[in-house]
């Protein structure tokens, strides 16, 4: 507990070979005097609250072995100097608040031939790519720390160099490309940890040759293919993470090999087929997440094997047949979620054994029966039932009372079944084969507009308590932003997923229908360019919400309008690129069309890449086949309707190409249609039809002309062409006016031109 600063007599003592000062609540800053300490050979200073700059004298303690400086409150850069400490074993900076552009003091450390441990992660301010000569470090180093920094770029091939590597750190940062092959390489690798990354392509086959490997985070990257098979012989594992990716085909059935498995998470992929039909070899597994996939099989009897597992999810698949009783044997079980799936049945009642069970959520299956009252089921409320409509038990559950009446005798139920039952199955299996027919010829017709989406699925479970945690109690600090229905604000769920919720304010008439209205559009629709929908939450008349993925750049209107923001002529045609090809889904992707109803700047959302998502569907409207057009009540945002919107409430896909031109017009002038230099019969589309002909300049944000020679030319042209698009968009009848897909073709046009310009010299 000792505070206060560091005696400055400390550094007059000359022979002092090591000084710990860790865990204390010292603070100031490190004196210069500390180089004077020629015989220094280890510094422990972790956990306190020193401040300031590194000093670069302490490159002059040539004899240093140990620099230990985590969690503290020091600034400036990291220094590229640390080279000459020739003698350095360990260097920790985490979580310091230290800068370095361009990762340039890790090729300075090259020089340090003896380091075995180099940690620098949680320094948000270090930035840049991990540079190649990453190969060239001691070969004696044994950790590599290097999370959340903001890195960039691919992970170099040269790790493959660092033959005596226990464990890369490299977790949330901005990493893209494949993992390297080379990193199988790496024998005494025992922790790889890459996920929250950007990583894609599929997970190599050269990690599998990894026997000491005993932890691999994969998750909440872009991972794709098959999980490999050979992963089942690194017996060594026990904690594998491979969620929140691209996965696709079935679980290696190789994977129960790992018999000293203690967590298992492959949740959130695209996987299908059986579960494991020896699921029972993971006699360990403490944890299993195989949620929000398309797992279609029975619950393997094996199930009650796994006796020391707490956590155990399946929902969101498509497991069918019954509970099996053998759950009522996992007497560590904590958490069990086997919602949203074709479960039928009854519960069993050997659930009322299980003395820690404290979540169980078995909704939106095809149960039946009674729900037990015993054990802990006395504190499970309705949401752990619901959607089952053969159920019944107490009221407080929502649920018909059980019925203990029974049919008299044999030959009563004999003439149901042959008179009654029977007919009525034949009927439904008649509709059934209806209405699969149906759906595959729908699904046919829009495949080739859906090959890059997400796949449809049921949404996750989140709670009003789960949203109310993940914002903070929906604190202004979390706020977003507002719109016509509702505000929106930012939340970080438990599993670390940023979301963005938007809460209904129902006291305003339509909210109600707002959100039937946002829900039905989005359950419905899935492309790249529009926002996608993670849950909804809705509790009766009291709250209302949607939980939608979170763009983490804001919206257009932030990056036109907002100071030290802007974006050139190439990024703001890509987002009218990126709009027009979601309005193109919408209007012609799917059997019934949808008109968005309410294009403008801050509905138009970017993600850290920058690319557009189009959201709020709140007035959004779906035409039926035999109707290209219908009538409103309900008003857009003024400036942005169509004529025949406004005046007569026509509904038609036409209307949503006509706030699309206005859309691009605002977008290359810089100007909103409600502008106080547009009054009487002045409007943004009248000034820049007026006005194109004249010096471009006059009407085209100046901030895109501030280029000289070829690339201002280019810019040039490039808005002039963008601007003739946006007042065809915008004519006042509707018949003349382009559809989406011809919108799409010319503005992909005119980014080939521009291109080919600046390519060119102009």
């Amino acid at each position: 507990m000792l505070s206060g600063r560091i005696p400055m007599s400390l550094f007059k003592c000359k022979k002092l070979q090591m000084f710990s000062l860790s865990y204390n609540q010292l603070e100031g800053s490190l004196p210069v005097e500390i180089g004077n300490l020629s015989m220094l050979q280890r510094v422990y200073i972790a956990r306190n609250h020193f401040e300031g700059e590194i000093p670069r004298h302490i490159v002059n303690l040539t004899l240093l072995s140990v620099l230990d400086f985590p969690d503290n409150n020091f600034t400036g850069t990291i220094p590229d100097t640390l080279g000459n400490l020739r003698n350095l074993k360990r260097l920790n900076l985490e979580t310091t608040n230290l800068s370095s552009s361009g990762m340039s003091f890790l090729s300075s450390l090259t020089n340090c031939r003896g380091l075995e441990v180099l940690c620098f992660g949680d320094n948000p301010l270090i930035s840049g790519k991990l540079p190649g000569s990453i190969g060239n470090l001691s070969s004696s180093l044994q950790k590599f720390y290097g999370p959340a920094c903001n890195i960039r770029g691919s992970i170099p091939s040269g790790f493959g160099n660092l033959s005596r590597l226990i464990s890369i750190y490299l977790s949330h940062n901005k990493l893209t490309g494949m993992i390297p092959t080379t990193i199988g390489g790496l024998k005494e690798l025992q922790k790889i940890s890459f996920h929250h990354n950007k990583l894609d392509g599929p997970i190599p086959s050269d990690l599998c040759h990894l026997k000491k490997l005993a932890f691999l985070f994969l998750s909440s990257n872009k991972l794709s293919g098959p999980i490999p098979a050979c992963l089942g012989g690194l017996i060594a594992l026990r904690s594998l993470y491979l969620d929140s990716n691209m996965f696709s085909s079935t679980i290696p059935s190789t994977l129960t090999r790992i018999s000293d498995l203690l967590i298992l998470n492959l949740s959130s992929n695209s996987l299908s087929g059986p579960l494991p039909i020896d699921i029972g070899k993971w006699k360990v597994l403490t944890s299993m997440d195989l949620s929000n996939n398309q797992l279609s099989s029975d619950i393997p009897i094996g199930v009650a094997d796994l006796q020391d597992v707490t956590y155990f999810s399946l929902s969101n698949n498509r497991i069918r047949g019954s509970i099996p009783e053998s759950f009522g044997n996992l007497l560590s079980l904590e958490f069990l979620d086997l919602s949203r799936n074709n479960l039928s049945g009854q519960i069993p009642k050997s659930f009322e054994k299980l003395p820690y069970l404290k979540y169980f959520n078995v909704s939106f299956n095809r149960l039946q029966g009674e729900i037990p009252k015993g054990g802990s089921f006395g504190n499970y409320s309705f949401e752990s039932f619901k959607g089952n409509e053969a159920l019944c038990g107490a009221a407080q559950l929502h649920v018909p009372s059980c019925k203990t009446r029974r049919l008299r005798n044999s030959k009563v139920r004999t003439k149901l079944i042959i008179f009654v039952a029977l007919p009525i199955a034949s009927a439904v299996l008649v509709v059934s084969l209806i209405i699969i027919i149906l759906r595959r010829r729908k699904r046919k017709d829009r495949s080739t507009a859906q090959e890059d989406l997400t796949p449809l699925g049921t949404w996750r479970r989140i709670s009003y308590h789960d949203l109310h945690q993940a914002t903070n109690g929906f604190s202004d600090r979390r706020f977003l932003g507002t719109g016509s229905y509702g505000s929106v604000y930012q939340g970080t769920l438990l599993d670390g997923m940023e979301v963005a919720v938007k809460v209904f304010k129902l006291e305003l008439e339509g909210a109600f229908k707002s959100f039937d209205v946002e829900c039905e559009v989005l359950r419905n629709i899935r492309h790249r360019n529009l926002i996608k929908i993670i849950s909804s939450c809705s509790n009766d008349l009291d709250f209302k919400a949607l939980v939608l993925e979170f763009m983490p750049n804001g919206s257009l209107d932030k990056w036109l309008y907002f100071n030290n923001h802007f974006l050139d002529i190439l990024q703001r045609l890509n987002i009218m690129i990126d709009v027009a090809s979601a309005l193109e889904y919408l209007h012609h992707g799917n059997a019934t069309p949808v008109v968005h109803c309410d294009l403008k700047p801050s509905n138009v959302l970017l993600d850290e890449d920058m690319v557009a998502h189009l959201g709020d569907f709140g007035i959004a409207k779906l035409l039926c086949k035999e109707d290209s057009m219908i009538h409103t009540m309900t008003m857009a945002t003024i400036g942005y309707v169509a004529p025949e919107y406004g005046i007569e409430g026509i509904v038609s896909t036409k209307g949503d190409v006509y706030s699309f031109g206005i859309l691009m017009i605002e977008t290359i002038t810089r100007k909103k249609p409600t502008d106080k230099m547009f009054a009487g019969e002045q409007s943004l589309k009248i000034w820049v039809k007026e006005s194109i002909s004249s010096p471009l300049n006059q009407v085209v944000d100046t901030n895109l002309l501030c280029t000289i020679g070829s690339e201002r030319s280019a810019a040039n042209n490039c808005a002039l062409s963008i601007l003739h698009v946006g007042l065809e968009c915008s004519l006042e009848l509707p018949n003349e006016r382009p559809n989406m897909k011809e919108i799409v073709t010319k503005l992909n046009k005119i980014k080939v031109k521009f291109l080919e310009d600046i390519e060119g010299g102009g």
